[in-house]
């Protein structure tokens, strides 16, 4: 069983996260910029560290409604599962990981100026974390 990839795809980064081999915890890796080697970028992380499963998550507004970033997700989420041939590519509700990311941020005492950097691949471990505690029922 590999390793499971977590994608909070933005409109000028893309957060990244990835599970232990035990798939119990979530940890962030540097952002990727959002442009024609994003795709690339995530074929290679998938090869280099054993990723047999790809988490895109899929912004939907409160309401329920999708929105232009949910349509750039699902354009994500489409090249991935066409390009990736040995990994499997799911798509997950991220409804509030941006928030929890830069709360939990603010509690450690990071400042938002501080942060920006920071917040994509945090809400992206908040994203992996949460398919992650499903699998285990939590």
């Amino acid at each position: 069983m590999g390793r499971i990839l977590g994608l909070d795809p933005g409109s000028k980064r893309c957060g990244v996260a990835i599970s232990d081999s035990a798939r119990t915890m979530a940890f962030p890796r540097p952002a990727f910029s959002v442009d024609d080697s994003l795709v690339v970028l995530v074929t290679q992380i998938v090869e280099d560290e054993s990723v047999d499963l790809v988490v895109v998550g899929r912004p939907i507004a409160l309401s329920g409604r999708e929105t232009a970033s949910t349509l750039m997700a699902d354009g994500l989420f489409h090249e991935l599962r066409a390009a990736l041939l040995r990994a499997t590519v799911i798509q997950w509700d991220e409804r509030l990981t941006t928030h929890e990311a830069t709360r939990g941020l603010h509690a450690a005492g990071h400042r938002s100026a501080d942060h920006r950097d920071r917040i994509d691949s945090a809400a992206a471990v908040v994203l992996l974390q949460h398919y992650l505690d499903g699998l285990r029922g939590s």
